[in-house]
């Protein structure tokens, strides 16, 4: 069955497949469930958490088969994955010789808009290596200050599955997408969408950079008013080139610097909108100061610049954005001061999982005593080492692929001091903690920015960055 006739609004005895467990899987299962549809869930495992979520699952009606995620259900007429499942699983070249149609659950949310008779809410849609939250949360906070109903959803906040279908009425959702969820969403056409930027990450997952990278230029496709791009990262413009627009949408950049016609930018500690006025050769519109931004690294500035490009292509006013700004908090783990003790400033950037992130925070400060490591995702580290070299006072390593950043760091910056902590339980960020102070002086900031993955050693990035906190405290109590 393809695509099309699978998507009308008559579910009812359609066979659905939804491939995974988990935080997308099962609110999909049970809105297929609820909506008519013949739902059989696969799951690769069979653990104690995975049974007890099947039952639950089983009592609604649903089939679940657990431990076996790769043959493909009778009778299957499409599958909803979860973001997780590479592309090169077997159930999808089952699938994709069967003719059965492939989506994710954003392709569901989709297809699922206006289900109830309600007029859709646009979509303003952001991805990017990094900064995505961030953004999205940045754009949600300047939306909210129009006056308008809206969510911060996709891969943060609220389902996207709820905000499609709940009782609540939105004007417009800020609605945040990877790269994963973008590969299976064929048909997602948004009002207007930023790609932040472009740095190599899961491509354990996507098989290669330019396949990553495509993916990522999906949530260009069919905008209708904006596609706005970094104007520092060449790759971004090129998307927008590549992809196949409304007719009338613009290219809308955004920048550090001076912002040119049909470009956001600063000047003179302005942000600055040359795009949404009456004569872009000749007018500026100030919208906020970069001390409204918080915090105001360059990177959070840029974030900044494109959720205000985004609304700004929604026709919110220059206020709302001004008072968007100043009303939003960033999230907790990202470039969060911690405390100063004995004159060092201790800063958690926990969500730095990659090189990229890492990359951003290191440019914020100087000099600095870097906490470093965990999980690599196949990334490598000489161009981020290379980049941060003269603002090093001294380096923490401790998790999994720990040695790929000290291999770096003695190619490219030999005269740092390195403590390497050969070990992965949990307590070793309270050594790593006290090694930087050690190597630390007054003036100093200890900035814990991994440029890893947590997993080896915590179950997230959030518990990574209460560790480090945590051993931030403690030091700070016996210096009281």
């Amino acid at each position: 069955m393809g695509s099309q006739e699978v998507s009308n609004t008559d579910w009812r005895g359609k066979h659905v497949t939804v491939a995974g467990l988990g935080v997308s899987g099962i609110p999909a299962a049970r809105v297929l469930n609820g909506l008519g549809a013949v739902v059989t869930v696969v799951n690769d495992g069979d653990d104690e958490r995975s049974r007890a979520q099947a039952a639950e699952l089983e009592a609604q009606g649903i089939t679940v088969r657990l431990g076996d995620g790769a043959t493909l259900p009778e009778s299957t007429e499409l599958i909803v994955t979860t973001p997780g499942w590479k592309p090169d699983k077997p159930l999808f070249a089952a699938a994709a010789e069967a003719g059965v149609p492939v989506w994710g659950d954003v392709e569901l949310a989709w297809r699922l808009r206006g289900q109830d008779g309600r007029e859709p809410a646009p979509w303003l849609a952001v991805t990017g290596t990094n900064g995505k939250t961030t953004t999205v949360r940045m754009l949600a906070s300047i939306l909210e200050a129009a006056g308008l109903r809206t969510a911060a959803v996709g891969n943060i906040g609220v389902s996207l599955l709820d905000a499609v279908l709940g009782d609540e009425k939105y004007d417009v959702l800020a609605v945040e997408l990877s790269s994963y969820q973008l590969h299976w969403s064929p048909s997602l056409r948004a009002h207007s969408a930023a790609v932040l930027n472009l740095a190599p990450d899961h491509l354990d997952w996507h098989g290669s950079m330019a396949a990553y990278v495509a993916d990522k230029g999906r949530i260009y496709e069919g905008n209708t008013v904006a596609c706005v791009y970094n104007v520092a990262d060449a790759v971004t413009e090129e998307l927008v080139r590549e992809a196949d627009v409304e007719e009338g949408c613009r290219a809308i950049g955004f920048t550090l610097g001076t912002p040119g016609p049909s470009q956001l930018g600063v000047v003179d500690g302005i942000l600055v909108d040359r795009a949404f006025v009456t004569n872009r050769q000749k007018q500026a519109q100030e919208l906020a100061e970069v001390a409204d931004v918080n915090p105001p690294a360059p990177h959070n500035i840029a974030n900044a610049l494109a959720a205000a490009a985004l609304a700004r292509a929604f026709g919110v006013a220059p206020a709302a954005v001004r008072d968007g700004l100043r009303n939003f908090r960033p999230d907790p783990h990202r470039i969060e001061h911690v405390a100063d003790v004995a004159g060092v400033t201790y800063i958690d950037d926990s969500k730095a999982t990659n090189t990229h992130a890492a990359e951003a925070s290191l440019a914020s400060y100087e000099p600095i005593v870097w906490i470093a490591g965990g999980l690599a995702k196949g990334a490598t580290f000489d161009e981020l080492v290379t980049g941060c070299a003269g603002r090093l006072r001294g380096v923490v390593l401790m998790g999994a692929d720990r040695a790929l950043i000290r291999e770096a760091l003695a190619r490219h910056a030999p005269e740092v001091p390195v403590t390497d902590l050969d070990r992965t339980d949990t307590g070793a960020m309270s050594e790593a903690v006290r090694e930087a102070a050690r190597l630390a002086r007054p003036g100093d900031t200890v900035l814990m920015a991994p440029a890893c993955a947590s997993m080896d050693m915590f179950t997230n990035y959030n518990k990574r960055g209460e560790a480090f906190a945590d051993a931030v405290r403690a030091l700070a109590a016996e210096s009281a």
